[in-house]
């Protein structure tokens, strides 16, 4: 598995850039908290799953739903989906994933 990787330097760049590549009326999307980090795992070749991009910024950030507004670039924690203008996320925090293991791995042993 081959890794490629966007980095961001705030949470709401990363939920700006994974709203932007989601599919049309796609509208609640999975985002993880884990190891330090705030990411999206996205495959670049759909049909064989070999190239995957780590959308991600440094940080965490609490499991649970939340609304983004792009027009503002804020978010907020919801317990529903409750407007169709707006785009959601639901904040996942594994206790171990190892496809980011390895992406993490990969990342951190480019920056050194």
């Amino acid at each position: 598995m081959r890794f490629e990787f966007e980095e961001f330097s705030a949470i709401e760049d990363v939920f700006m850039y994974l709203v932007s590549v989601a599919p049309y009326m796609k509208q609640v999307l999975p985002v993880s908290s884990y190891k330090g980090y705030v990411f999206s795992i996205v495959p670049l070749s759909p049909l064989s799953g070999d190239v995957l991009m780590m959308v991600y910024t440094r940080g965490n950030i609490e499991p649970g739903m939340l609304e983004f507004d792009i027009s503002t670039k804020k978010y907020k924690p919801v317990t529903t989906v409750e407007r169709a203008d707006k785009n959601y996320f639901i904040i996942l925090s594994p206790s171990r994933a190892s496809v980011a293991d390895e992406a993490i791995e990969q990342l951190e042993s480019r920056k050194k």
